[in-house]
């Protein structure tokens, strides 16, 4: 029998440093478990945000369909791990088709992690064994996180604290994440915090190895985890917001942006490499 294990997201759990560390461990782990990521999806991770923001009847089909292709790809290995953030929606924040600022995941993950489990018994039969992942975090990390993410990315030129006053209604991940899973039930959800994994050897990708059996002396003995996909300052935030209100065009804006990105990044994993040489 086949076990499949859907990581649907959510976006700022560490989502990148799970995804990499597998990626990086795909031969070692072979023995355990079959990884698929972003690029393998074709197009349904694609679809399943843009479902998120336009979700109408054939957006849903379109998920359906791509969905079917990569399954149709695949082997029927004995456990199966799938990981994309966009399985969940689009990251809170965006805007929906309407220009109305989306606060939630459950009004997209729901319908699409139905078809995710459809599907999954399409290909694999009816006595798959069908399994959610939501890694979460806490509620103020999480959102400060989402912050600086829509500011780096889109043109966001609300403060923090108008954005936050978007969403007077929003539950934490943690909270949102019960309600996804009881939504997709008799199929069993793991919850699991990035809080509880951030510091371990493999990062958040621990999660995965615990959930996939991986024995600890096996995890004990690959290579530990990179750190990946770092933010950046409260300064640099700053510059990334007069600089989203200035009125020069989006594609001078990203490249502005993307270049002070690499330098800040590339200045904290020297710091970095020179602690861990100190060390």
């Amino acid at each position: 029998m086949t076990r499949v294990i859907v990581h649907a997201g959510f976006h700022k759990t560490g989502t990148t440093s799970l995804q990499q560390q597998l990626i990086r461990l795909r031969k070692p782990l072979s023995p355990y478990l079959s990884y698929y990521g972003k690029d393998d999806f074709l197009a349904a991770g694609t679809h399943a945000r843009k479902y998120a923001q336009k979700p109408f009847w054939w957006r849903r089909i379109m998920f359906r369909r791509a969905f079917r292709r990569f399954l149709a790809g695949i082997p029927d290995d004995p456990v199966i791990f799938l990981s994309r953030e966009t399985l969940a929606g689009t990251m809170p924040g965006h805007r929906d088709w309407r220009g109305r600022v989306i606060s939630d995941y459950a009004h997209s993950a729901v319908p699409v992690g139905r078809e995710i489990i459809r599907e999954l018994r399409r290909r694999f039969g009816p006595d798959v064994q069908i399994e959610f992942l939501l890694t979460t975090r806490a509620a103020d990390k999480w959102l400060r996180s989402v912050y600086g993410h829509l500011l780096r990315s889109i043109h966001l030129t609300e403060s923090f604290e108008d954005f936050t006053a978007q969403f007077p209604g929003l539950p934490n991940p943690t909270a949102e994440a019960h309600r996804i899973a009881s939504a997709l039930r008799p199929c069993k959800t793991h919850i699991l915090a990035l809080e509880d994994y951030a510091d371990t050897r493999h990062g958040p990708a621990g999660m995965v190895l615990d959930l996939a059996g991986v024995p600890g002396a096996v995890q004990d003995a690959l290579p530990a985890a990179n750190r990946q996909n770092v933010g950046q300052s409260p300064q640099m935030e700053a510059e990334f917001l007069s600089l989203n209100r200035s009125g020069k065009p989006k594609a001078e804006l990203r490249r502005t942006k993307e270049e002070m990105l690499a330098q800040y990044r590339g200045a904290v994993k020297r710091g970095l490499s020179e602690t861990a040489r100190n060390g």
